[in-house]
């Protein structure tokens, strides 16, 4: 997720593991993604979705505000970042105020490519069936036709019941960075104000079928809108990706089994994937079962539209959140990746440790290091 604030005895393999692919088993690898996208895509038989086409090529993209001052675009524009991610304000949240975030960009030479909205990003009355469940379904499809008329074509939703994790911060490289550690007593989901405890957050033991049931339940509802508006709904893990915190199973996005039938469920062109490679990285492949270059390997750019670059120091049952290159995965094994399966979506950073100078300090490092990995893999796939 974006937003550092909103921000079992597992045993997870050796750090290497991830990035140790030989030849052989890369060509195994390259071709069962190319047939498991295929028949992903393939699948939809009687859609009238329209999936509107991404100019070609990896967008490096910068989080941006909704009402941005000349600073900021200056800043964006000396970055050398062409597309922006916005999240946008509760007096915007309308197809005028997406066309008036959209226009203030475009007047700078900068692309809008997500205008998001926290009110229905992760609905807990969606992913546990609690009450007020049919109202959050009707804003959610409100909201993509916002986005349609706006010109806006794609957006993220992630499926947390009780939010992201964290146990706390620690001091990585002297910068504050979050934690999670299974073992602490201090474990607390947040999300949107509202915090989540053990032993159970909403009072019950929910079990994986209700939570498989409620998301069908959803997209079976918001997909047919998606496809009339041509938007492109990237679905965001969960964070993290632990088989259970307080009751709550994270089945469906918690794992490659997870989002391959999710996206079997959906059967719609316009149901994809925003991977967040950070917590991709926080599962490890104990939990995951693919590291996120097998992921795009395997969905490619039909889709996944959307990569959230962050490290971590370790998998579960402990990480830490720190920089791109001092955590345990090779960023560029995603970049590669990622240039070889003609992806055309976005890259953008993700929850990054606090730096001196703030934002745009953090902004600045890991811009310049995606794009740096960017060229890297580039230059490389030419020779």
């Amino acid at each position: 997720m974006s937003d550092r604030k909103e921000s079992d005895q597992l045993n997870p393999e050796p750090t290497n593991v991830a990035c140790e692919t030989d030849r052989r088993e890369f060509l195994k690898l390259a071709v069962g993604g190319a047939l498991g996208a295929t028949t992903l895509l393939s699948s939809r038989t009687a859609s009238a979705g329209k999936v509107h086409s991404n100019p070609p090529g990896i967008k490096l993209c910068m989080q941006a505000p909704a009402k941005p001052t000349d600073d900021d675009l200056l800043f964006i524009k000396q970055m050398g970042a062409e597309w922006v991610s916005v999240g946008s304000t509760p007096d915007l949240r309308t197809a005028d105020g997406f066309k008036q975030i959209k226009q203030r960009y475009a007047d700078a030479g900068i692309t809008v490519y997500n205008i998001g909205n926290s009110d229905v990003h992760n609905m807990s009355e969606v992913t546990l069936n609690l009450p007020g469940r049919d109202q959050k379904i009707d804003d959610y499809k409100h909201y993509l036709r916002n986005l349609g008329e706006a010109g806006i074509y794609y957006t993220t939703y992630a499926h947390m019941g009780n939010g992201i994790w964290n146990s706390g911060t620690e001091t990585i490289r002297g910068s504050e960075a979050r934690v999670f550690d299974m073992a602490s007593p201090n474990k607390v989901g947040v999300w949107g104000g509202n915090k989540f405890y053990e032993p159970l957050s909403h009072g019950r033991v929910f079990s994986p079928e209700e939570i498989w049931d409620n998301y069908s339940h959803f997209i079976k509802e918001v997909a047919p809108v998606a496809e009339e508006n041509s938007v492109r709904m990237g679905i965001h893990p969960d964070d993290p990706p632990v088989p259970v915190l307080a009751g709550v199973p994270r089945c469906v996005f918690g794992n490659f089994e997870g989002y391959k039938r999710a996206m079997e469920i959906a059967n719609s062109p316009n149901v994809g994937i925003c991977l967040c490679c950070g917590t991709w990285n926080e599962g490890g492949r104990a939990l995951t079962h693919k590291d996120p270059a097998e992921m795009i390997r395997y969905f490619g750019a039909g889709k996944i539209w959307k990569l959230h670059f962050r490290n971590v120091s370790a998998p579960l049952p402990r990480f830490v959140e720190t920089f791109m290159d001092n955590g345990y995965y090779d960023m560029y094994k995603i970049m590669e990746a990622a240039i070889a399966a003609k992806f055309d979506g976005i890259c953008i950073l993700d929850h990054t440790p606090t730096v001196v100078g703030g934002h745009n300090s953090e902004y600045a490092y890991g811009f310049a290091y995606m794009k740096a990995l960017k060229n890297r893999a580039v230059a490389e796939a030419r020779v």
